[in-house]
């Protein structure tokens, strides 16, 4: 279960807030997942409660430092180029999603610039062929981009949400202007443009 106010907040714990976000999408594939943790809504609600507290706390943490207190030291630390800059991505396993791990991109001068679910590097990368593949918590951003480029990135309706426009063939191979949604880097949905 997770941990009350007065606990620590645990890895558990931050999966309960990645999947709070979710669940606005996906009840039913939240409803699976917060089964398979052994927790109720309720422990899920107290986890994103006390998340939110730490975020807009009167004496807020930096946000690596947030992160690295909630999941330890990164799995992984990778060098990563954004056009000609160099930054710095530390990865932590999430164990509701095996193949996925959570990335926190930090800019030159240390601040967060993006913080979201990737592909563990080295993992098979899912076949994304036509609309029929892109099914809830199948992709993230980085790989429904790629596999239907040119994609266009579009706003999300919150900080943790990305949207992303592009063509993809349906079933019987017509071409089709999309919309998805994600949510911490993890495809929710589409619908036609």
């Amino acid at each position: 279960m997770p941990g009350r106010p007065t606990e620590p907040f645990t890895p558990l714990d931050f999966q309960l807030v990645l999947l709070r976000r979710m669940a606005d999408h996906n009840p039913e594939l939240v409803e699976t997942a917060r089964a398979d943790l052994g927790v109720s809504i309720a422990d899920m609600r107290e986890a994103n409660r006390r998340w939110q507290a730490k975020l807009h706390s009167r004496h807020p943490r930096a946000a690596v430092s947030r992160y690295r207190s909630v999941l330890g030291a990164p799995e992984r630390t990778l060098l990563r180029k954004v056009g000609d800059m160099e930054c710095e991505a530390l990865l932590w396993p999430v164990p509701l999603w095996p193949d996925l791990r959570f990335e926190v991109l930090l800019a030159p001068t240390g601040g967060i610039w993006n913080e979201w679910l990737i592909r563990t590097p080295g993992a098979p990368v899912p076949a994304l062929r036509t609309l029929a593949d892109l099914t809830p918590w199948s992709c993230t951003v980085d790989e429904a981009a790629r596999a239907f480029a040119p994609a266009r990135p579009l706003e999300g309706s919150a900080p943790t949400r990305w949207g992303l426009a592009f063509r993809a063939p349906d079933e019987a191979g017509t071409p089709r202007e999309v919309r998805a949604e994600f949510t911490w880097g993890l495809l929710q949905r589409w619908y036609e443009a």
